[in-house]
């Protein structure tokens, strides 16, 4: 009998964490799913691991791959909990972080409310020495001026230190004998240069990305060691790889070094198991939909394949308006944050209308019915009320929820806003799937896509639960709900191949490319891409160009698809057909034969996509039914006995009409009564919706 080889997935999200494990021989997967524990997330990631063991032939000296997502970048952006950090800036540019771009992004808001810089101004220093925007060193940095500035911040307690000079992104000589100085004077102080970090145009973006990086850079660093010392302690001797922003995997080393690039790898793993999902049921066009304890994203799947972008927003004062928060220069999956998690909390504002979120109850305290001292309501302690939950099912029964906590602090709620207590349970509700629709609405028209054309494929916690409810409101026809989708994003990650997103910023317009220096600068691109990617064995990438163009006179860029091989002056004309292809893609037209400038250039390397094989099988349990409970529908504006089915009792090619609550582990699905469901050949619950 041949040795199990087991690959896992593990997700650190704001509130849970979860994990999924795959026996390579047979394809059986094992899921497991446990409250994340915020002080310190190593501890749940083992206690998941010691569960997995416990549940099933799960062994960890059997395990011969980790893949892991964490949201540790993330938080510690929104909650500030980063390193004490300094900032070396050219001489009169260290005001940069507040000077911001200048750009309003609520016009008619008079007291509106950037986030504040990370560096206090005190611990922001200037360096005399200086950069022309084309490359040419006119005054080369002082260094015992910067030895003594590195110095007093050191004295500040001072733990980490960002440098970005003007123009490095042509020239990075002065920023990397600065690294040069640091490392080897200052031992133990961590360092981050931009022309590493973000070597791309636009001081303002370019210096927030390494003041980002450098804030978490000990955070992360910390974590992934002791990551790895836990599971070596545990008997797993496998590789451990990272989920970066943009889909890709790379090594712990290469995480630490520039964690910025993290900030979304749990997200962008649901993507990818959305992906890998459509691709199994013929839906290449899909609107992935994550819901969890913190946040709801959302990310459109053309063609099988994502959007990504070169900028991510952190941190928002306005979660709904874009421009409120930081501006990472970071190569993601475009995953929009449309709303609030399960945690989010609800209140009456002064105004006397409901709001739901930012702030969140996390993993501790957590909702009220968690009864951990959590007493504010949320929008899990909503559902619960509404009917959508299972009390004594949650997490399959290893949590018990408290409805009477979770009815106590929606009658709470009620009460301030002279409202029944069922009223203000479906008005929270009500208010997050509204808000959901409506930041999925605009994304679709900045993007110039037609949202009712695609399927909504729900996953994490709360996903399947809000599903139904969020495509009445957008007119969708069919929702994909999959089993497991509390643990999807874990999924994804063994989808993931290894991979790495590099760009360099030489702005110039497309009839002036001077040709043998974009080659020299694709070319050193490769090169730093391959030695990146042997760190995690692989020997031969596969390689994708493209650049950020505009017409000229335009203030935003958009990618366009850049040709492989020899570039050449003919190569002009293959890449503004390109630019005009997306352009056009975008906003239907394409205004005359204007100038094309470039801005940055990209190259994404990766390594081959893992072959996960899945087996499904029939049901895994007996009894479908699982009684009946009263629960709510906005539709119907009232609640009504419904019929609870056992997900796990589902066989291939059942059907399930409206209304039903389908609970399963990890998640919960909501039909309501215009919706049918249909058990397809991988055991998702495919919902199609009737016509009024």
């Amino acid at each position: 009998m041949s040795v199990p080889r087991y690959r896992v997935g593990i997700d650190v999200g704001g509130t849970f964490t979860d994990f999924v494990a795959i026996d390579e021989r047979t394809g059986m997967l094992h899921r497991e799913k446990c409250l994340t524990t915020p002080n310190d997330p190593v501890q749940g990631v083992m206690h998941g691991i010691d569960r997995l063991g416990a549940a099933g032939p799960f062994a960890p000296e059997h395990v011969c791959g980790v893949s892991h997502a964490t949201t540790l970048v993330t938080n510690t952006l929104i909650e500030r909990k980063g390193a004490e950090t300094g900032l070396l800036s050219t001489d009169g540019f260290r005001d940069l972080l507040e000077l911001g771009s200048d750009m309003r992004y609520d016009m008619y808001d008079l007291a509106i409310e950037f986030p504040s810089p990370l560096v206090h101004r005190a611990r922001r220093l200037g360096v005399a020495e200086r950069v022309a925007a084309n490359g040419e060193s006119i005054l080369r940095p002082d260094l015992a001026r910067v030895r003594a500035s590195v110095r007093r911040l050191v004295d500040q307690g001072v733990d980490s230190i960002a440098v970005c000079f003007l123009h490095s992104y042509r020239n990075a000589a002065h920023e990397k004998e600065v690294l040069d100085l640091i490392r080897h004077e200052f031992r133990g102080l961590e360092v981050s240069i931009s022309s590493q970090v973000a070597p791309e145009i636009r001081e303002y973006e370019r210096t927030v990305t390494v003041v980002a990086n450098a804030y978490v850079k000990p955070a992360l660093r910390s974590y992934l060691g002791r990551l790895e010392r836990s599971l070596a302690a545990d008997s797993i001797k496998a590789p451990l790889l990272v989920m970066l922003s943009n889909g890709g995997m790379t090594t712990p080393a290469r995480a630490a070094e520039v964690p910025i690039r993290l900030v979304e790898s749990g997200p962008a793993a649901g993507v990818l198991s959305a992906c890998y999902a459509g691709a199994r049921i013929g839906e290449e066009d899909l609107l992935a939909f994550d819901m969890g304890g913190t946040t709801a994203k959302a990310c459109f799947i053309d063609g099988g394949k994502p959007a990504f972008t070169g900028t991510f927003e952190a941190a928002r004062v306005k979660r709904q308006f874009r421009g409120s928060g930081m501006p990472l220069k970071v190569p993601s999956v475009e995953m929009i944050e449309i709303g609030a998690g399960g945690g989010s909390i609800a209140r009456i504002d002064r105004t006397g209308l409901l709001k739901v979120g930012p702030e969140s109850a996390g993993a501790k305290p957590g909702p009220a019915c968690y009864a951990l001292a959590g007493e504010q309501p949320t929008v899990t302690d909503a559902d619960l009320v509404l009917g959508y939950l299972d009390p004594d099912f949650f997490l399959g029964g290893d949590m018990k929820l408290d409805t009477s906590s979770a009815a106590a602090a929606i009658g709470a709620l009620a009460s301030q806003g002279n409202l029944a207590a069922a009223e203000a349970a479906a008005g929270i509700a009500q208010v997050v799937n509204q808000n959901m629709a409506t930041a999925i609405r605009i994304h679709a028209a900045e993007r110039g896509k037609d949202y009712r054309k695609y399927a909504l494929f729900a996953f994490g916690g709360a996903g399947p639960v809000h599903a139904y409810e969020l495509a009445r409101i957008l007119g969708l026809r069919r929702i994909v709900c999959p089993l497991g989708a509390g643990t999807n994003s874990a999924f994804g990650l063994l989808a993931a191949p290894v991979a790495i997103d590099l760009s360099r910023s030489y702005n110039v317009g497309l009839s002036d490319i001077d040709w043998m220096r974009l080659t020299a600068l694709f070319d050193e691109m490769e090169r730093e891409a391959r030695a990146m990617l042997l760190d995690a064995d692989v020997k031969k990438p596969a390689f994708a160009r493209s650049a950020e163009m505009r017409f000229v006179g335009q203030g935003f860029e958009i990618p366009a698809a850049v040709p492989l091989g020899a570039l050449k002056p003919a190569s002009a004309k293959s890449i503004k057909a390109s630019f005009h292809a997306a352009y056009r893609k975008i906003y239907d037209s394409v205004p005359g034969d204007l100038p094309v400038e470039v801005l940055t250039w990209r190259l994404r390397a990766s390594g081959p996509q893992p072959r996960v094989r899945v087996t499904t099988g029939g049901a895994m349990e007996r009894g479908r039914s699982r009684g009946r409970r009263r629960a709510y529908f906005p539709e119907l504006k009232k609640y009504v006995d419904t019929a609870v089915i056992n997900r796990y009792a589902l066989k291939r090619g059942d059907r399930i009409s409206g209304p039903a609550v389908v609970e399963e582990r990890e998640s919960t699905v909501v039909i309501g009564p215009r919706g049918t469901a249909k058990v397809d050949r991988d055991l998702n619950l495919v919902i199609e919706m009737r016509a009024r």
